[in-house]
């Protein structure tokens, strides 16, 4: 058993009730007095009861994961931001280190070098994964599977190859 806070929320971000769920008495009726439309009408609005708290009880959890992660994630964002900021002062501690053997300007020119490379090399590798998209074969092929085996008049038939599946599915949208 949790304890509650004044909001009725436990102490894991789950609500302790959940009010918005009408809930009925199960023994609304005489035992024996009741004709068996009205039981099957009580054991369907229970079970519907039940599936509605359950569905808010999940969505109450789901709720409290995600602002938990959401929390979480900030802590990385900032982090992040620091090793970005922090990278600034790399390239100049690398550019300090190189001074020692070689003169000063040479040494910035060689770390910017460097940085241009680096940025080059991550720009190409981006460049051929994006390259490796394709369209969603196997969907197209379903769509126009789709297209023909769906009845439409003769006035709106169109020649489905002729069209890519978006320029298909405005032309024919009713």
């Amino acid at each position: 058993m949790s304890i509650s806070d004044r909001t009725g929320r436990t102490g894991n971000g789950v609500p302790g009730t959940i009010s918005s769920i009408p809930l009925t008495d199960v023994d609304a009726h005489a035992p024996g007095t009741a004709s068996i439309g009205h039981l099957v009408k009580d054991a369907t609005a229970q079970v519907s009861t039940l599936v509605r708290a359950e569905v808010e009880l999940a969505k109450a959890e789901v709720t409290s994961e995600v602002k938990k992660g959401l929390q979480g994630s900030l802590f990385f964002i900032l982090a992040l931001s620091v090793l970005v900021f922090s990278a600034f002062f790399f390239f100049f501690f690398l550019a300090e280190l190189l001074d020692v053997w070689v003169p000063r300007w040479l040494a910035f020119l060689i770390v910017f070098l460097l940085m241009v490379v680096v940025t080059a090399l991550l720009a190409l590798l981006g460049y051929l994964r994006v390259r490796k998209l394709r369209a969603p074969e196997k969907t197209i092929e379903s769509l126009r599977q789709a297209a023909t085996v769906l009845p439409t008049s003769d006035s709106a038939h169109h020649d489905v190859n002729s069209y890519t599946p978006g320029e298909y599915a405005r032309r024919t949208a009713p």
